[in-house]
């Protein structure tokens, strides 16, 4: 992370495409201030008042007081060429060149899962937030995502910070402050018990209610999939669905009631086929295709075993004590050999079969070679046959 890097993203007249345009051409910022204000007309097709602010760096004292600001507050920027920002997120076309975190930035980069709602959220989508956060537990470095919005969003952190899962929250305002404030305590215990809060917002912008559906792009592009729970027939969790949709990833929805106006949106995200139908996290896991860490009980239990055929049963019971040699079996189970060969292979590759049998094979196969070592082996074989 380079003092450029900030400075990128405070270019007037750029936005957030245009700074993704001119990565795509020059590869790093350092590249972009150090092109001249004719290469970055030229080879970027910038107009030439943008290719000349940028050139003459003239966004870089404001920089520098961003990076000021950071450091006071704690707060860690992260550009967008830096190894540890989120793979997922830098895929999406529109993504946010620098990250504003405070927190721990790590957990930005494990699995991921965005959950979000209505901000009335009703009692059927609190259950739902509660139960499906606490089936999660089992899946390993799970996060879960969402906004800190008033009804399902903090209802989705709170049940995180519950069942002992990392969750983050994406502001659409800038870092260290929280909004809305009532939210604050949460937002709180969400960085003290290793989650994080993210915005793409610098400390000078100007609060704008576009910021909010930006916001959505980065819940959205943050995770492998995003679980819409309640929703009326509008709202911000519909754009946020829709631009996962956009990104290619796993958007998902619990029925409701078709009776109850929080369900209109979910229940018609499932009807349009924009959103998969999920009842428990393990869809959740089924769709995203992660496995569940298995419990210590779980680890150490023995395999299960198949049960044996009744005519291996009936062999085995004839085994006594005593060792016995093929032809006493063949005699007793009223088999021919190729038979009671078969029988007693299956038998000795069972996991089922008894530690006595284990015993009583090794005495079984050894009979024979000592009747042959006498001579009779193949007769008492015959005989029995």
């Amino acid at each position: 992370m380079a003092i450029d890097d900030i400075a990128l993203t405070l270019v007037p007249g750029l936005g957030v495409k245009g700074v993704v345009h001119l990565l795509e051409v020059f590869g790093t910022a350092q590249a972009i201030f150090a092109a001249s204000a004719d290469e970055l007309a030229g080879r970027a097709e910038l107009r030439p008042d943008v290719a000349r602010s940028i050139a003459a760096r003239k966004s870089h004292p404001e920089a520098e007081r961003e990076l000021r600001h950071c450091r006071r507050h704690g707060i860690t920027p992260l550009a967008s060429t830096d190894d540890a920002y989120p793979a997922l997120l830098r895929e999406i076309p529109d993504y946010p060149h620098v990250l504003y975190i405070k927190g721990n930035a790590e957990v930005l980069s494990q699995r991921c899962l965005s959950m979000v709602g209505t901000r009335r959220i009703s009692t059927y989508g609190q259950r739902l937030c509660d139960e499906l956060v606490r089936g999660l537990t089992r899946i390993p470095q799970v996060v879960v995502v969402s906004g800190l919005a008033f009804g399902v969003d903090v209802a989705c952190h709170r049940a995180a910070l519950a069942a002992g899962i990392p969750t983050v929250g994406v502001l659409a305002n800038p870092l260290p402050d929280v909004t809305p404030a009532q939210h604050t305590s949460v937002a709180l215990d969400m960085i003290e018990r290793g989650g994080a809060l993210i915005s793409e917002l610098h400390s000078q912008s100007k609060q704008r209610g576009t910021f909010y559906l930006a916001r959505n792009r980065i819940i959205a592009g943050l995770s492998a999939g995003t679980v819409v729970i309640e929703s009326p027939a509008s709202g911000g969790s519909l754009a946020t669905a829709h631009y996962a949709d956009g990104y290619d990833r796993t958007v998902m929805a619990p029925p409701g009631r078709t009776t109850d106006a929080n369900s209109f949106g979910t229940n018609s995200l499932i009807r349009n086929r924009k959103a998969l139908l999920i009842r428990s996290a393990d869809d959740i896991a089924e769709e995203l295709q992660w496995e569940f860490a298995l419990s210590r009980d779980e680890k150490t239990a023995p395999a299960p075993t198949p049960e044996l055929t009744a005519e291996e049963r009936e062999v085995l019971s004839l085994l006594g004590d005593e060792p016995r040699t093929l032809a006493e079996l063949i005699a007793a189970s009223g088999r021919d050999y190729a038979a009671l060969s078969v029988l007693l292979m299956g038998l000795e590759l069972s996991p089922a079969a008894s530690d006595v049998y284990k015993r009583q094979t090794e005495l079984v196969r050894a009979l024979p070679r000592r009747e042959n070592e006498e001579g009779n082996s193949t007769n008492s074989i015959n005989r029995a046959r």
